[in-house]
């Protein structure tokens, strides 16, 4: 088994800097977060980055944004280029294919996250020297780590079931775009919709955020995350049938 998905990994790696059949796209979307995290983001805010939570954010959209681009191809990329059909009369076990795909786009962009933080704490160092070595908190660490991995496999997931009933990559870019976007706009609507509808909902919104405690916080959101990426998985696993995407 190990074997076979090793096999589709290699298989899978000439596209890991090609999105979309394009591979200037594809160099393009990795060298746009490098240049944003890596040197402006340190420039620009400084020492905040490293000591505040905005490392968190890279942490959480630019997995998304690497594995939203790769995965579409998993499947949905395979049957635009009529190869869809070979790779299913292989030897190779369902899981291993499935699996392999998955491995690659989220390795790919867990590794690129966490290289992206590293760059960008080096250039907060050099860039803010003041005599000691800055580096992130002990939670913090965790959080960048853990929820890198668990967004990237988020996408992953969600990702590959739409790839394997879109007909082209577009398609399932389009449709993957639509599914990640819509719970992020209703996390700006609850907080508005509190400020607004709920009455003195400006003064529990605050009472909310104080007595928030960051570190169960994150500990939740990590938990949540491991909880939604093996549902999405086992739904994966189910639908991943091999005669099924013959007929499709």
């Amino acid at each position: 088994m190990i074997a076979d998905i090793l096999t589709v990994m290699w298989k899978e790696r000439k596209g890991l800097l090609r999105s979309g059949g394009s591979r200037i796209r594809g160099v393009l979307g990795f060298l746009i977060p490098m240049v944003m995290l890596g040197i402006y983001l340190p420039l620009q805010i400084g020492r905040a980055l490293v000591e505040g939570p905005w490392s968190l954010l890279a942490s959480v959209f630019i997995p998304m944004m690497l594995a939203g681009m790769m995965i579409p191809e998993s499947f949905a990329g395979e049957r635009e280029r009529h190869t869809l059909e070979t790779l299913l009369a292989s030897r190779l076990p369902d899981r291993a294919i499935l699996f392999g795909k998955v491995v690659v786009a989220v390795g790919y962009a867990w590794g690129i996250t966490l290289m992206l933080l590293l760059v960008s704490l080096v250039m907060v160092n050099i860039t803010h020297w003041d005599g000691r070595v800055l580096f992130y908190t002990p939670i913090m660490v965790l959080a960048n780590v853990a929820l890198s991995l668990l967004f990237a496999s988020l996408v992953a997931g969600l990702g590959v079931l739409i790839s394997l009933r879109a007909a082209t990559v577009q398609e399932a870019q389009q449709n993957l775009m639509t599914a990640t976007l819509f719970p992020l706009v209703l996390l700006q609507i609850v907080p508005l919709l509190l400020l607004n509808v709920v009455p003195n909902g400006k003064a529990l919104l605050r009472k909310l955020v104080a007595a928030a405690n960051p570190t169960q916080i994150i500990l939740v959101v990590i938990a949540s995350l491991v909880v939604l990426d093996l549902a999405l998985f086992v739904a994966a696993m189910a639908r991943f049938k091999r005669a099924r995407l013959i007929v499709d």
